[in-house]
């Protein structure tokens, strides 16, 4: 907590007032700063800023009562723009410390310490030792944290760097394993084709060899068709020949049996010689028959 000059309470800040009564302002203005420092006193810094603005001249015990209730109205830019343009040697201690406790409350660390060091050149204070040994382990705090972050930043830059590089040694590892796999995939493919292909060629000449065999097979049966149709063919002709060896033994055996008689032999040969055959027919001899009779034709 920033402490001001005449502060009894560490935690409570105190604004250094100095309102001098000034016999050279005008009526107008005498009554402008009689009506601001009523305000100050009730604490309504606003009505007490419009009064200090309608004064006309200005001195700069004015001028730091009007920074002083700038300050209070958290308007801190317009406070320290006023303590700025304060000359007067009386007030220079005021001056510096006030300042010191604007720039803190504007964050501006290095321009509140130069303020209080000024302050404390001019003579020794508590509050405003206080005040700088505050700024100063802020500005430390500060410091510490910019060094942080820029040690952070720059951890950040190395493990991002580090993770650029992993991540492009991963992508390099698996740009290679999916290369190796394609190149497997490959030559199994290509092992898988020439196995197939040899496959195909030993179910090929398999197959080959099975229509070669029915092929041999089928003209086995052809030909065993062939000789058993010859075979029965010839059986059937041996058997026709046999039929009619027989059926001539039959007749003849017939015609041994009985004798053909002479009218069946005239009428034979009458045929005959219709056919233009010359035959001699000789009449067998029956036997036991002794007294046959021998007639010429």
């Amino acid at each position: 907590m920033i402490k001001h000059v005449g502060s009894v309470t560490p935690n409570k800040i105190i604004i250094l007032l100095v309102s001098p009564l000034l016999l050279s302002a005008s009526l107008l203005d005498f009554r402008e700063l009689d009506q601001a420092s009523k305000a100050v006193l009730e604490g309504n810094y606003t009505k007490a800023v419009n009064a200090y603005e309608r004064v006309e001249k200005k001195s700069d015990e004015v001028i730091y009562d009007e920074a002083n209730s700038y300050y209070k109205l958290k308007e801190y830019k317009k406070a320290k723009e006023l303590y700025s343009s304060i000359q007067k040697e009386s007030l220079a201690f005021n001056k510096w410390h006030n300042l010191g406790n604007t720039h803190a409350q504007l964050g501006e660390i290095d321009e509140g310490i130069k303020a209080y060091e000024e302050a404390l050149k001019i003579k020794e204070d508590k509050d405003t030792r206080f005040n700088l040994e505050l700024l100063k382990k802020k500005k430390k705090e500060q410091e510490k944290k910019k060094k942080d972050n820029k040690d952070k930043k720059k951890d950040d830059k190395k493990e991002d760097k580090n993770k650029k590089k992993d991540n492009k040694d991963k992508k390099k590892e698996d740009d290679k394993k999916n290369q190796d796999k394609k190149n497997k995939d490959s030559d199994n493919k290509d092992k898988k084709s020439d196995k197939q292909k040899k496959e195909d060629e030993k179910k090929k000449k398999e197959q080959d060899k099975k229509d070669k065999a029915q092929k041999e097979k089928n003209k086995k049966k052809d030909d065993k068709s062939k000789d058993e149709k010859k075979k029965d063919d010839n059986k059937k002709k041996d058997n026709k020949n046999d039929k009619s060896d027989k059926e001539k033994e039959k007749a003849a055996a017939q015609m041994k049996k009985e004798p053909i008689s002479d009218k069946e032999l005239r009428k034979y040969q009458k045929m005959l010689d219709q056919r233009g055959i010359n035959t001699l027919m000789v009449p067998l001899e029956t036997k036991g028959d002794d007294n046959h009779e021998l007639k010429p034709w």
